[in-house]
């Protein structure tokens, strides 16, 4: 995006500065933007794993049913996200992104209701979890493009740290206070909140103050057919991100195929009682706090190139490690212990990753390049899921769990084997004082 002049640093004035705390202070502006994200995040830790939970208690569900909410309903969100991504880059964000909080908060809405009134089915919540994801990903691709503008090219990665220590601390709180919630008030509570905590977003970023200039298209009409493969054509024709893109899709989707294989070998082969299950993915992800808080000072120190090699090799090498869980407090423990460092890794790593990745982007294909990045690792964590619950069908889960830690151990293959210049700086941001 343009500059309209005024104050660079600006916003508040304060964005690059030091606080009493030593902490650094990216401006007023770049603050709702995080409040608005943690309100969110926190409505989701409550919610997390919610529309399985109802498929089971509330609509019944089998076992083939509750698996397509966590593959197909995402998977088709994805789709839907495709012709969303032109649409997201030639309109003001903060419109969107408060459009898209609307939508994932009528969305959810319709859940409570239809319970209430005795109407709720398996295929409403099937589109619920599409339209959810779909708007997600369209979400998230404004924000980063709206996060570019608020803040210094400097400050990016602080500012990408700050999101991730949000992210984990929302997943270690609020699933256990989910399902008390669910304990003490039913079924859909955590519904609720998840939808009010869009809401509440919304009002988060319409609090950010300065004029914000519509994106000009550069030559070409933005409805072109074209403009909806532009995302990938930039990622996989850039010789950085391309390794990086490939890795992270097939990274993330063994990482979150084990999830589904994990809670059947858990719960129903090593009888693991419900507070332990929660307690064993719960607990590792206050190891969020602990990589996003390392992670600038492990580039200032060791360069971002081998963090790439070094971090993104170490998050894959753990996950061969489920294969050994037995029961009782080992097992457990060996969960957590599994989980932690995969946590820790993640955390460090992934700020980095959206760092480079918005420095690497024209401002012009930035919210088409993180809606092509979601998109693809939505799809892949799609797919995996759905191969390795097929191959646990056939092999059973502790067997589906080796393949997949066997396969992770190949991914750092991937990774990019040497440093590259940087093609695309960021342009001047909006003045926002």
């Amino acid at each position: 995006m343009s500059g309209t002049g005024g104050d660079r640093t600006g916003r508040t004035g304060q964005t690059g500065q030091t606080g009493r705390t030593g902490r650094k202070r990216l401006g007023r502006q770049f603050g709702w933007l995080w409040a608005a994200y943690a309100v969110s995040a926190y409505g989701s830790g409550l919610g997390f794993g919610a529309l399985p939970l109802i498929a089971v208690l509330a609509v019944h569900a089998g076992p083939a049913e509750v698996s397509s909410l966590s593959a197909v309903g995402p998977a088709v969100g994805a789709l839907i996200a495709v012709p969303l991504a032109p649409w997201v880059e030639f309109r003001r964000k903060r419109p969107v992104m408060v459009a898209m909080d609307l939508v994932r908060f009528a969305a959810m809405a319709t859940i409570p209701l239809a319970y209430a009134f005795g109407l709720l089915g398996f295929v409403q919540l099937l589109a619920v979890s599409a339209v959810v994801a779909a708007a997600k990903i369209a979400f998230n691709a404004a924000s980063g493009a709206q996060l570019k503008a608020l803040v210094r090219p400097d400050d990016l990665l602080v500012a990408n740290a700050r999101f991730e220590s949000t992210n984990w601390s929302s997943i270690a709180i609020g699933p256990p206070l989910g399902g008390a919630a669910i304990g003490l008030f039913g079924p859909v509570t955590t519904v609720v909140a998840d939808a009010l905590s869009y809401l509440l977003s919304a009002l988060g970023i319409t609090a950010i103050r300065g004029r914000e200039e519509a994106p000009r298209p550069t030559g070409k009409a933005p409805v072109r057919v074209g403009a909806l493969t532009d995302g990938w054509r930039h990622i996989l024709g850039d010789p950085g991100l391309r390794p990086l893109y490939l890795n992270n899709l097939l990274v993330s989707g063994l990482i979150m195929a084990t999830e589904p294989l994990l809670a059947v070998l858990l719960l129903r082969q090593l009888h693991f009682p419900a507070w332990q299950y929660g307690l064993a993915f719960a607990a590792p992800c206050l190891g969020g706090l602990i990589g996003s808080r390392l992670a600038q000072r492990v580039v200032a120190r060791y360069g971002r190139h081998r963090v790439f090699r070094t971090v993104g090799t170490l998050r894959a090498v753990w996950l061969i490690g489920l294969v050994f869980v037995r029961p009782g407090v080992i097992g457990l423990l060996t969960v957590m212990a599994v989980e932690l460092a995969i946590i820790v890794n993640m955390s460090l790593y992934t700020p980095v990753l959206a760092t480079y990745r918005l420095e690497r982007t024209p401002d012009h294909l930035v919210a088409r390049t993180l809606s092509a990045w979601s998109i693809g690792q939505q799809a892949s964590i799609a797919v995996c899921t759905a191969l390795g619950g097929l191959l646990a069908d056939i092999t059973g889960p502790r067997t589906a769990l080796a393949v997949a830690g066997l396969l992770i151990l190949a991914t750092p293959l991937l990774l990019p084997r040497r440093e590259q210049a940087s093609t695309h700086r960021p342009e001047p941001s909006l003045s926002h004082s």
